[in-house]
This record gives structure tokens, sequence and C-alpha cells, in this order.
């Protein structure tokens, strides 16, 4: 993924420590370390507190726009990433088979996730947005339009 060089621009512009960010996500410094240099990989919940916190999209963050479609959302819905999930892979004539295989994961997981049973993870929902070309924010209900990227 490509949040590295955002994120830690992001922190140098504000003049902030690792150490600030990580008590601002409620972990240990070198937790937060290891999630700006991408050793270990930000959960979406941790990646969306600092958007809100640098008031920038999560498509800016992963670097698949420069332009910022920042929206304050007071938290993910399941349900419309569920709605938003099942509709975009219908809309591509994906299936559930076809989609779980390009994530390395099984059926009943994108199941699971189009049935807002549980959040997608991270790089899954890097993954899908990357190599379709469609926005983070929007799968994740925090903007309506645009829906894919440009």
């Amino acid at each position: 993924m490509l949040y590295q060089n955002k994120l830690t621009e992001l922190r140098d512009e504000q003049k902030l420590t690792q150490k600030e960010l990580a008590k601002l996500l409620n972990i240990d410094r070198s937790v937060y370390g290891r999630y700006e240099k991408e050793y270990q990989i930000m959960p979406i919940k941790h990646l969306l507190i600092l958007c809100d916190y640098f008031k920038v999209s999560l498509d800016y963050l992963f670097n698949f726009t420069n332009q910022n479609l920042y929206v304050k959302q007071k938290e993910t819905d399941k349900m419309i990433l569920s709605k938003r999930l099942k509709d975009f892979r219908k809309e591509n004539k994906i299936t559930q088979k076809k989609l779980a295989q390009e994530l390395n994961t099984s059926q009943s997981t994108i199941a699971d996730y189009e049935r807002g049973k549980n959040m997608i993870p991270t790089p899954f929902l890097y993954t899908i947005c990357k190599k379709y070309n469609i926005s983070a924010d929007y799968l994740l209900g925090r903007i309506n339009n645009p829906k894919y990227l440009k």
C-alpha cells in the first residue's frame, strides 16, 4: 500500500510526532511507527481517525487521487459498505467467488462483508479500489460521488 508517504508528509506538515499520533489512536508509539512504515497494515478504523484528524479523504491517503474530497463522518456504516460492495460487484459482473480469488480469501468471507457481518480489512479494500478504480471513500459510505476515480 502507499499510505506511508502521505502519513509521514501530513505528520511532518503539522509538526507532530509519532508518539502524538499514537496517543490519538490509543496505541503504542512503536505500533504507530510500524504502521507508518507499512511494516504492519493499519486497520481501516485507525486510517479513518487519521483522515478525520488531518481532514483528508481515504482516497487521498491511499494516493489514489491528488484531489482531497474530505467529508467528516461519525462512523463507517458496515451496511452501507455491504450494499455498495455488492452493487459494485454486480455492476462489474464479478462473482463472489471471483472476487474471493482475487483477494486470496474465501467466498464466504466476501458474503460476510456483503451481509454487513464484518468490516472489510484494509488490504482487501485497497486491492479492490486500486484494481477497479473505485473510491474507497465511496465504498465506505463517506462520500456519495464520485464513485469511480479518474
